[in-house]
């Protein structure tokens, strides 16, 4: 197992494996040919970033069987997703901003990211795997009075992709299996989620198939499979925290 990370430092970015309080830096391609070099960079002394550069991050809707029986909803047929404008990103440690537009609520929702390693098109589930390079943590906020304001059109864009409200880190782990994970959120030290993998409509490797049939997925994609009970509203000032054994904790600030 390993865990990626992309880091600035002094005005440069640059990539590697997490070793510790530290990184050993990387040359070349993340998803292709690539080798360690002898630079180690403490993390204190760099600014973490987004660990990949996502061309989109799609997001699944009704994804989890516990939550969709709290709502009275069916199981889907098919995968229900939307997509968060690639200026919604965050890294871990950075701050989601209340937006200046909107005065509504907004809540967290604690999910698995599949981090998409090869350009991946019709895939079976049988390859999926082959296609995917890891995990990560995602907090798909949502202004979640905007969804349905107007009675004409569910507004999951403008809700969900409002600058910081795509935020997913600290690291991509390799080597997890995605079926035995568990996600956490914890809202200003109270534990609010925690819920299996397993309890997913839509397994990882089935979802990398069915999404693949839908459009091409390039490397550095990110799939936020879904959130469970448990999601609620964060008040500025306060602290949100994704955790996933094995990934780590994606931790950050509300204001």
């Amino acid at each position: 197992m390993a865990q990626w990370i992309r880091v600035r430092d002094q005005g440069k970015v640059k990539f590697g494996i997490l070793d510790g309080d530290a990184l050993t830096v990387y040359h070349g391609d993340m998803f292709g040919d690539c080798a360690p070099t002898d630079e180690r960079l403490k993390l204190d002394a760099v600014d973490l970033l987004t660990p990949t550069e996502p061309s989109k991050m799609i997001c699944l809707w009704n994804n989890f069987a516990m939550l969709a029986s709290k709502l009275e909803l069916s199981t889907p047929e098919e995968p229900l997703y939307f997509i968060k404008s690639p200026s919604a990103y965050l890294a871990g440690g950075q701050t989601i901003r209340k937006p200046a537009s909107y005065d509504g609520k907004v809540i967290f929702e604690g999910e698995l990211g599949i981090v998409i390693g090869r350009e991946c098109a019709e895939v079976s589930e049988a390859e999926a795997s082959d296609y995917v390079f890891g995990y990560t943590c995602v907090n798909d906020v949502t202004a979640v009075e905007l969804l349905n304001k107007d009675k004409s059109f569910v507004q999951w864009t403008r809700a969900k992709s409002f600058d910081t409200f795509g935020v997913f880190g600290p690291v991509v782990a390799t080597g997890l299996e995605p079926d035995e994970l568990v996600i956490r959120s914890v809202l200003n030290d109270s534990e609010r989620q925690n819920y299996p993998v397993s309890d997913m409509h839509f397994r990882p490797m089935r979802l990398v198939s069915m999404l693949s049939h839908d459009m091409r997925l390039m490397p550095g994609d990110v799939i936020a499979c879904g959130t469970n009970v448990g999601v609620g509203s964060m008040k500025p000032g306060s602290t949100i925290e994704i955790s996933i054994d094995g990934i780590g904790t994606l931790s950050n600030r509300y204001e």
